[in-house]
């Protein structure tokens, strides 16, 4: 019997010292070698919860994940393979200052150096790898990016199972267990500005997200399926206004209008349009896919684009 794979997760943590980009190295007490920030996943997590949390556990740092920096594969001793997902993560002043860090068992030691120390410095060849991808986005100047996150709401009551009008409709108990599994992923990647159709199954998916963030859910009918369905949808609207704000935000809504509202974003930052965008908008309920822009030139183009499944 094939043995299952280790599922991981980490970072290659960045800021910037007096103009200059610094990375993030750990020095590990047990293994005595230096590495990147990771950990395994956690029962349930989804794995850009798991960087994110990871990170924090092992540096103190609390950090918003940025674009994906790439994969490891590589065997243990056990013979299972263990597979470690990576994204770029800026390191704050403030959440610096925040840190609560000090040497354990785990972690000996923090170490910031510059992307060429560090290359050489790293004990393993699947983590110099992971920070020369990184290297190559820094060289093509799309570090800082902000995420626009298309979400499909929770899984709904049935047509069948329902009397009333279908923008009343509810989430079914398994939308109500998936609403709440993936508030640790979007706060992973930053989520702050809440837009939503007014559809209940669409306000109902963000509420776990918006009552952690104290932070209120915006509707509007230009994302909504009927107004879709009668020709008046306005996705394009709601996307401008999103890119013009170079903020995160969520956008929750219907498996029909995602298509629009991904081709709409390309249409806003001059991005080639192709299959990929088909991939992103074809979501399971309460999957969603995060579209990264840049921070300085949203106009650029998209910088990466990752669909999230939940495990609920």
């Amino acid at each position: 019997m094939t043995e299952t794979a280790v599922y991981a997760a980490g970072g290659v943590v960045w800021r910037l010292v007096d103009g200059k980009l610094r990375v993030l190295l750990i020095h590990r007490t047990k293994y005595r070698d230096v590495t990147l920030p990771k950990g395994k996943v956690d029962p349930g997590e989804m794995l850009a919860e798991t960087a994110a949390r990871e990170i924090h556990e092992e540096t103190g740092i609390r950090v918003v994940l940025g674009i994906p920096v790439g994969v490891s594969r590589y065997r243990l001793p056990s013979k299972r393979t263990k597979i470690v997902h990576y994204w770029a993560a800026e390191a704050t002043d403030d959440a610096i200052r925040a840190s609560t860090f000090l040497p354990n068992r785990e972690i000996a030691a923090l170490e910031w150096m510059t992307p060429k120390k560090a290359l050489a410095r790293l004990s393993y060849p699947v983590d110099v790898e992971i920070l020369e991808n990184f290297v190559r986005i820094v060289e093509e100047g799309v570090l800082s990016t902000f995420p626009l996150i298309v979400l499909r709401h929770g899984k709904a009551l049935g047509r069948e199972e329902w009397d009333g009008e279908d923008a009343d409709r509810p989430l079914a108990p398994r939308g109500r267990k998936q609403s709440q599994s993936i508030v640790g992923p979007l706060l992973a990647f930053g989520a702050r500005k809440l837009i939503s159709s007014p559809a209940v199954r669409c306000v109902k998916t963000l509420e776990p997200l918006s009552a952690n963030l104290g932070r209120k859910i915006h509707t509007t009918k230009r994302i909504s399926q009927d107004a879709w369905e009668t020709g008046t949808s306005d996705a394009r609207a709601v996307v401008g206004e999103r890119v013009r704000a170079r903020k995160a935000a969520v956008l929750c809504s219907h498996g029909p209008v995602l298509p629009e509202i991904l081709t709409e974003i390309a249409l806003a930052t001059g991005t080639l349009r192709g299959s990929y965008l088909g991939s992103a908008s074809a979501l399971d309920p309460a999957a969603f896919s995060v579209v990264h822009l840049s921070v300085d030139n949203p106009g650029s183009g998209i910088v990466a684009i990752e669909t999230h499944q939940p495990k609920v």
